[in-house]
C-alpha cells in the first residue's frame, strides 16, 4: 500500500533527513509500482531493470527537492520520474537504430466497433500491449495511462502531433486485431 496523507508527509521528511530506514520503506511501498509503470514502456526485461534503477536512483537522489503539495503528490512524482526515465531510454535506443518510431499499419480496421475486454484476463491484455511497436506502445501510454495530450507527447518524442495520432490510431488498430484473434482461438466455454 501506498502512503497518503500524514504517512506520506513523514516518509518524505525522513527522506530529506536522510533517514536508511525511510529508504527501505520507500522500496518497499513503491518498487512494485515504479516497476509497472516502466514496464509499459520497456518490453524487454534486462532493459527494464536498468530503466527501474535509473528510476530509483533519480528518485532518491533527487528527494530534497521534491516539494509536499499534498496527498498522492509523491507518487505523482515518482510516476513521472519513472516515465521520463523510460521515454530517455527509447530515445537513446533509438538513437543507435535499436528502436524503430513508426511502422506500416492499414488506417482502416476491419470493423468499426471495438471488441468487448471484459472476458480476456488482465494479463492476456498487458501481453498484447507489450506486443505493439515500440513507438505505438509509447504514445498509447502517455495518452491513455499518463493523460497527456498528442501535442505533449509530441514534444516529449520529438515528433510531429500528426504522428502522434496516427501512432495512436495504430496502435488501435492493432490492439483490436490481437482482440479478434484472441477470441477466435479462445476455446468455447463449457
Amino acid at each position: 500500500m501506498i502512503f497518503i496523507g500524514d504517512d506520506e508527509k513523514r516518509l518524505i521528511k525522513r527522506l530529506h533527513d536522510g533517514d536508511k530506514a525511510a529508504v527501505k520503506e520507500f522500496h518497499s511501498l513503491y518498487a512494485e509500482y515504479l516497476a509497472g509503470v516502466c514496464s509499459r514502456y520497456i518490453a524487454d526485461e534486462e532493459d527494464l531493470k536498468d530503466v527501474f534503477q535509473d528510476s530509483l536512483v533519480h528518485i532518491l537522489t533527487r528527494i530534497g527537492e521534491f516539494k509536499y503539495r499534498g496527498a498522492g503528490s509523491l507518487q505523482a512524482w515518482v510516476t513521472k520520474v519513472a516515465v521520463n526515465e523510460s521515454l530517455k531510454f527509447l530515445r537513446t535506443q533509438e538513437r543507435h537504430g535499436q528502436v524503430q518510431i513508426d511502422y506500416i499499419v492499414s488506417d482502416d480496421p476491419e470493423e468499426d466497433d471495438d471488441p468487448p475486454l471484459a472476458d480476456i484476463p488482465p494479463d492476456v491484455i498487458l501481453e498484447m500491449l507489450d506486443r505493439l511497436p515500440t513507438g505505438y506502445r509509447t504514445v498509447m501510454n502517455l495518452y491513455v495511462f499518463e493523460d497527456k495530450s498528442h501535442q505533449e507527447i509530441a514534444r516529449l518524442l520529438g515528433i510531429g502531433k500528426s504522428s502522434s495520432a496516427s501512432q495512436l490510431h495504430r496502435a488501435r488498430i492493432l490492439l483490436v486485431k490481437m482482440i479478434k484473434e484472441y477470441y477466435d482461438n479462445k476455446p468455447p466455454r463449457q
